[in-house]
């Protein structure tokens, strides 16, 4: 009995404690990201880079460099080579000649395309991934994610509802490099708004696909056309 009436202290505490965390999230509407500073200024190298599928060459031959506070955004149709480039540099296996390095100790938080690998609650999601929770939800909730939606296992969310899990991860983690591939897909303009807010004030290094024209013209330092 007096264990039983511990755990329901225990988790009451606990209820209490999450409540007064959901109540400070929502105060302050500005999101932020702390970019780590690499020693080099060169973080990012393609030196005649083809993706080949076969016998097809999809994209290439490419040379092109991504340096410290540039924002690249990678250009193309459909089909050439955006994705499997982003891929690649992630260390996926996709077949190429030439070659693509990257600085020493390079850092690089990634936001994929995809997203049918989520499952598990938020909190599940951020311990998997080694974030730091509060951090986490904070970020959620500033872009307008429900709170209803924290409990539940991440299959049953909308589209930019998992597109938002992915973007909070990312703006959680410090890093010298953002690959983002297709960030905004099924995001609401006021949140792609807080985005575009969030990375002309933190210039972070980027190397990005994004369809929404009129953001990567306001985001991209630079273009890489395929």
């Amino acid at each position: 009995m007096k264990r039983a009436k511990a755990t329901e202290r225990r988790q009451e505490s606990a209820a209490k404690e999450k409540e007064k965390l959901l109540k400070d999230i929502e105060r302050n509407d500005t999101l932020k990201v702390t970019p780590l500073r690499h020693h080099a200024d060169l973080l990012v190298e393609a030196l005649d880079l083809s993706i080949v599928y076969g016998e097809r060459t999809v994209t290439g031959p490419l040379s092109f460099t991504l340096r410290q506070g540039e924002r690249a955004a990678l250009l193309g149709k459909n089909g050439s080579g955006k994705s499997s480039i982003v891929k690649l540099l992630m260390g996926e296996d996709i077949p190429h000649t030439g070659t693509l390095r990257t600085a020493s100790g390079l850092v690089i938080s990634y936001m994929p395309q995809d997203t049918s690998f989520l499952r598990g609650t938020v909190s599940d999601f951020a311990k998997e991934n080694g974030l730091d929770e509060t951090l986490f939800l904070t970020i959620l909730r500033k872009l307008d994610f429900p709170r209803v939606q924290f409990e539940k296992d991440m299959r049953s969310f909308s589209g930019g509802q998992k597109k938002k899990a992915l973007l909070a991860k990312t703006l959680s983690e410090r890093a010298h490099l953002y690959v983002w591939d297709e960030p905004l897909n099924f995001v609401d303009v006021l949140s792609r708004m807080q985005i575009r807010d969030l990375l002309l004030a933190a210039k972070p290094t980027m190397l990005f696909v994004e369809h929404d024209r009129t953001f990567v013209d306001e985001i991209a330092t630079r273009f890489i056309t395929l």
